[in-house]
């Protein structure tokens, strides 16, 4: 596969994401999401067979793609009440400051199956995680065609989400302890080299549109000043996506700082001083319930609006 050129000047080329594009499958983002969604999983709680299955899973798609493993493991293991959890680690080299790293995460445990009740958890958050897979091969193929990005990206599904953030506490807890080591440096990774978190949150959904009627949306929950938010505004005109942005939760400050600050697993960098970003469709009335499943999600609007995050994050990094 070839790799186009945005513009040239002398020898020096800009690469356009467009050569990501190939590589991002509504088919791919499906299958996924029906594995993590199977009944064999068992709805994935943390501790259980079923989110051990899940992790290892995810393992093998991060060594696939190629990610690199920190500290010399891809999995990382942590005890919770109900159990071992296991985050999945990996990253993806930066060229020009490589030193400098931005953290995408999405938690892949969920609700698991309560007093013989199956909670796929479909939206919350197979379709975080699926968007994480895409964007890491995205990302990839990027590489490939010699993009040079300025930081390093590490890709993080974790475990513990439904167990008070806990595996986002411990994705901190190896930071600040300097355990997170790089492996291409051997050096820890600092919080203080850390330039942004992104947090992908249930993006699946299509039922609690931002205006009635309208499915194709998405958030973006931040602090103004370190979200670049007005790159996401431009490649979502520029680029013909057409998807309605919102930038609190439906204009509701409370709920904005609920979910932003409190209850997602940006919370604790947040609290450390780190900028963070949170994309989000929202709570709908499958989420938390049996019917979270792979049928309920709208997979054209899930490839777009992982699509539109990808271009975001193209100029982020």
């Amino acid at each position: 596969m070839g790799c186009s050129a945005a513009s040239a000047q002398s020898v020096r080329y800009s690469i356009s994401p467009i050569n990501a594009d190939i590589v991002l499958s509504k088919e791919n983002i499906r299958k996924n999401i029906e594995y993590l969604t199977d009944p064999s999983l068992g709805g994935r709680a943390t501790g259980t067979e079923g989110a051990h299955k899940a992790a290892d899973w995810l393992e093998g798609n991060f060594r696939v793609q190629g990610l690199l493993p920190l500290a010399g493991a891809w999995l990382h293991g942590f005890n919770t009440s109900e159990g071992m959890g296991r985050n999945v680690v990996g990253l993806i080299p930066g060229s020009a400051n490589p030193a400098r790293y931005v953290v995408v995460m999405a938690h892949y445990d969920n609700l698991g199956t309560l007093n013989g009740t199956f909670y796929p958890g479909a939206d919350a958050n197979a379709s975080g995680v699926a968007g994480l897979l895409e964007l890491a091969a995205m990302v990839t193929r990027m590489n490939t065609c010699h993009k040079i990005y300025r930081h390093s990206l590490i890709l993080v599904a974790l475990d513990g989400k439904e167990k008070n953030q806990a595996g986002a506490a411990e994705l901190w807890r190896e930071i600040s302890a300097k355990k997170l080591l790089d492996p291409v440096s051997g050096q820890p990774v600092e919080a203080s080299q850390i330039s942004l978190v992104v947090n992908l949150d249930q993006i699946g959904g299509t039922s609690a549109p931002l205006t009635d009627g309208n499915p194709r949306f998405l958030m973006m929950l931040s602090d103004d000043a370190t979200a670049q938010r007005s790159s996401l505004e431009s490649a979502n005109r520029g680029k013909g996506f057409g998807l309605e942005l919102g930038f609190d939760y439906y204009g509701s400050k409370d709920f904005t700082r609920l979910f932003y600050r409190r209850i997602s697993d940006q919370r604790i960098f947040l609290e450390h001083g780190i900028p963070s970003v949170m994309f989000t469709s929202g709570i709908t009335l499958h989420n938390n319930k049996p019917t979270d499943n792979a049928a309920s999600l709208d997979y054209d609007v899930l490839k777009d609006r992982i699509r539109l995050i990808f271009y975001w994050l193209d100029k982020v990094l």
